[in-house]
C-alpha cells in the first residue's frame, strides 16, 4: 500500500473531537478508527501493539541492529477539528495542479486569489475536498507518514535503526491530546509530533496559554424603577471586553505578537459569563497578561461592587522550548540534518498555537513538531500535496538513520 492509499482509507473515518463531552475520547466514533488503526499496525507487523481504554494507541518497530542507541518516538492525533465537520469525506486528487482555480463543486472554488499558498504546489498532486467538509490531513497525514515510514524501515533492513516507538491519540484538537498520555509507557529518550503544516516547517518554540472564564453578576430589575438598582451584566460584559487593548487581539497580531482572544460570550441583565484564550511566547509577558485579567475585574470591582465581577484564569500550557534550550538541542539538530538529505529545506518558526508536544515535552519527553504537509487546515479548503507527504515520510525514515550513528 503506498501513502495516498493509506491517507484515502484513514478520511473515510469521522473523528470529529468535541469540546462539550467530558468523555475520554471526547467522542466515541474515534475508537472505531483507532481500533482498526490497531489492526492495521499488527497486520503491518509491528510488536507490542497495544490501546488503552482511552484510545490512546502504541507500538515498537524493534531495532534492526545491536548497538545500543536511543529510543525515539514519532506521535500523531486521528482526532479531526470540531470547526468544520468530519463526516463523508469525498476527497479527489488533482493531478499535476496547473496554478488555477480549483473547482470542488458548485459554487464553492479554491483559489490561489485567496489562498496563494497553492502557487508553492504547482507541478504537484494535490488531495482536496469536495467543499463540504474538512478532509482530515491534520492529522491523519501524519499517522500515513509514520505508518509509512515503519513499514519502509521494516521492508529495507539495510537502513539500520534503533528501537522507535510509535503512538496515536485522540482528541489533540480540544487541548486533552497529552493529558492521558502515558509518557512512561512509551519509554523513549524524546520524540516528535508529525502534526505541522507545510513542507519543511519544524517548530519547537509554541506559546504560553491560558483560558480566561469572567463571571459577571448583574441586577434585573424592571427597566422603568431600575434608577440605582439595576446592575445590566450585558453593558458591564461589553465594559470588560473594552478594558482589553483592541491591538491584541489574533486579528492584529503575528510571529511572536501574543493576544487575547475573546472565544465565547452569553448574557442576560442578570449574568454574563466571557470565555476567553490568553498566549504569549514570553513567559514573562504571558505572566503580565494574566495578571491583566485579574486586574481588569478589580477595576470593574471597585465602580460597581466587590463580587460583581470574578475571574478564573487556568494554564493549559507553556512555551517547549524552555524544555528543548540549551540541553536538548541534539533533538532539534538531528531534524535539520534529516530535511537537508532529503532536500527539504528547513523552515524553522514558532507556532502561533500549540501541540500535544508542548505539554509532553513538560512531561519529560522533549517533543518538537515536524510538518505534515497540509495546508489550511480545519475547513473546507484544506488541502494535501501527496509529494509533501512522501517527504514527511523520507523524513522520518532519516532521523531514525540518523540515531543510528547517534552515539558513535
Amino acid at each position: 500500500m503506498n501513502i495516498t492509499e493509506r491517507f484515502l482509507n484513514y478520511t473515510k473515518f469521522d473523528t470529529q473531537s468535541s469540546e462539550e463531552s467530558q468523555t475520554v475520547p471526547s467522542t466515541s466514533k474515534q475508537l472505531i478508527f483507532a481500533k482498526f488503526l490497531k489492526e492495521e499496525l499488527e497486520r503491518e507487523g509491528l510488536e507490542d501493539v497495544e490501546m488503552d481504554d482511552k484510545g490512546y494507541l502504541y507500538a515498537t518497530l524493534p531495532a534492526n541492529m545491536k548497538e545500543s542507541v536511543p529510543t525515539i518516538g514519532f506521535i500523531s492525533h486521528y482526532d479531526t477539528s470540531p470547526d468544520c465537520s468530519g463526516a463523508d469525506i469525498k476527497p479527489r486528487i488533482v493531478e499535476n495542479y496547473n496554478g488555477k482555480e480549483i473547482v470542488l463543486s458548485e459554487g464553492i472554488v479554491s483559489s490561489p486569489r485567496k489562498f496563494p499558498e497553492l502557487l508553492s504546489h504547482v507541478g504537484e498532486d494535490l488531495i482536496v475536498t469536495d467543499g463540504h467538509t474538512l478532509l482530515g490531513a491534520d492529522d491523519k497525514a501524519g499517522i500515513a507518514e509514520i505508518v509509512q515510514a515503519m513499514c519502509y524501515l521494516r521492508d529495507h533492513q539495510e537502513v539500520k535503526h534503533g528501537k522507535i516507538r510509535v503512538a496515536f491519540n485522540p482528541d489533540e484538537e480540544i487541548g486533552m491530546g497529552a493529558h492521558h498520555f502515558d509518557v512512561e509507557r512509551f519509554g523513549c529518550d524524546w520524540a516528535y509530533t508529525m502534526d505541522g503544516g507545510d513542507v519543511g516547517e519544524l517548530e519547537f518554540e509554541n506559546f504560553n496559554a491560558a483560558s480566561a472564564k469572567i463571571t459577571i453578576k448583574g441586577v434585573s430589575v424592571h427597566p422603568g424603577y431600575a434608577k440605582g438598582k439595576m446592575v445590566n451584566a450585558n453593558r458591564l460584559a461589553a465594559e470588560f471586553a473594552a478594558l482589553l487593548p483592541g491591538k491584541e487581539t489574533p486579528e492584529e497580531t503575528e510571529g511572536y505578537q501574543g493576544f487575547y482572544h475573546l472565544i465565547g460570550m452569553q448574557t442576560n441583565t442578570e449574568l454574563g459569563r466571557l470565555s476567553y484564550i490568553i498566549r504569549d511566547h514570553d513567559r514573562e509577558k504571558f505572566e503580565q497578561r494574566k495578571r491583566f485579567i485579574h486586574q481588569c475585574a478589580e477595576r470593574m470591582n471597585e465602580k460597581y461592587g466587590e463580587g460583581t465581577v470574578t475571574a478564573e484564569v487556568n494554564d493549559q500550557y507553556y512555551n517547549m522550548k524552555e524544555k528543548i534550550e540549551p540541553d536538548n538541542m541534539h533533538v532539534i539538530d538531528l531534524v535539520l540534518h534529516a530535511m537537508q538529505q532529503v532536500g527539504v529545506a528547513p523552515k524553522v518558526k514558532p507556532i502561533r498555537g500549540g501541540t500535544d508536544g508542548a505539554q509532553l515535552s513538560f512531561k519529560g519527553l522533549p517533543c518538537p513538531n515536524i510538518f505534515a504537509g497540509g495546508i489550511n487546515f480545519h475547513g473546507p479548503y484544506e488541502f494535501v500535496p501527496i509529494q509533501s507527504m512522501e517527504k514527511a515520510m523520507q523524513v522520518v525514515v532519516k532521523i531514525c538513520e540518523l540515531v543510528a550513528d547517534f552515539n558513535k
